[in-house]
C-alpha cells in the first residue's frame, strides 16, 4: 500500500531526527528474511547501540541530507535495510558480520564512517578492529605500566633492604660494631698521645736552647766586667 504524501512527510521527519545524530551506518539488503530473524536483526544492532530501518530508497536519501551518513543513503537501489549509530562504528562491525555469518539472507552493501564511504570488504576489515572501549582499556594500560612498574620495583627495593636489616640484627651482625670502633678509638690514642709528647719535648728542647743562648751574652758581660774592675787599683 503507498503511503501518502502526508505519510511520506512524517516519516521522512522521523527518520532525519535519528539519523541527524549518527556518525556511522552500515546499509545492507536482504532477500526471504522471515520476521523471527528481522526481529533477531534489530536486537542484535540494538544490543551494539545501534537502530535498524528497513528503508524506502528515496525516503531515506531524503531524511539523511545534512547528517554525516548522507553520502552513504544517496542513489540507493533495490531493497535496502540501513544500521546506524553515534557510538562505536566498530561494535555494530562486530555485530552485525557475526550475525550475517549464520544468516546468509542479509547481505551488506556499503558502510560510512565519519564522513568516509567504506566497501564491503572493508565492512569486514572493521569488524576485526579492537573496539573504543579496549582500545582505551589498552591505552590507560600502557600509561599506567611505567609508573607502576617503578612503584613496584622502588617498593621491593625498600622491603628488601628491611628485611636484610632485620635478618642482620636478629643474627647480631651489628652487635661487634660499637666495640670495634672503641677499639679503633683506643689504638689510635696511644699513637697520637706520642706524637703529642714528641712535638712537647721539641719544643721544650727549642725553649732550654733559646734561653742558654740568651744567657751566655749576660755571663760574658759579667766576666768582663768582672776582669775590668780587678785590673783597678784597690783603694786602701
Amino acid at each position: 500500500m503507498a503511503l501518502s504524501r502526508a505519510a511520506k512527510a512524517v516519516k521522512v521527519q522521523v527518520l532525519t531526527k535519528e539519523l541527524e545524530a549518527s556518525t556511522s551506518a552500515i546499509i545492507g539488503t536482504f532477500a526471504g528474511l522471515t520476521a523471527s530473524k528481522d526481529f533477531d536483526l534489530r536486537k542484535t544492532v540494538r544490543a551494539a547501540g545501534g537502530s535498524y530501518h528497513v528503508v524506502k530508497n528515496k525516503l531515506v536519501a531524503k531524511a539523511s541530507q545534512g547528517s554525516k551518513i548522507e553520502a552513504a543513503l544517496q542513489g540507493l537501489k533495490g531493497v535496502s535495510a540501513v544500521a546506524y549509530t553515534s557510538g562505536d562504528p566498530v561494535q555494530l562491525a562486530k555485530a552485525l558480520s557475526s550475525w550475517v555469518k549464520e544468516n546468509a539472507e542479509f547481505t551488506f552493501k556499503l558502510g560510512i564512517v565519519d564522513g568516509k564511504i567504506i566497501d564491503v570488504a572493508e565492512i569486514g576489515a572493521l569488524a576485526t578492529l579492537p573496539g573504543k572501549e579496549e582500545l582505551f582499556s589498552k591505552l590507560l594500560f600502557l600509561i599506567q605500566s611505567p609508573a607502576q612498574r617503578l612503584a613496584t620495583v622502588m617498593n621491593a627495593t625498600g622491603r628488601d633492604l628491611a628485611v636484610v636489616i632485620g635478618q642482620a640484627v636478629e643474627k647480631e651482625k651489628f652487635a661487634g660494631a660499637p666495640q670495634a670502633l672503641a677499639a679503633s678509638e683506643v689504638s689510635v690514642s696511644p699513637e697520637v698521645s706520642s706524637s703529642e709528647a714528641s712535638s712537647a719535648h721539641a719544643e721544650e728542647a727549642s725553649v732550654g736552647e733559646q734561653a742558654s743562648g740568651a744567657s751566655q751574652p749576660e755571663n760574658g758581660t759579667g766576666s768582663q766586667a768582672g776582669g775590668a774592675a780587678s785590673t783597678e787599683p784597690v783603694e786602701g
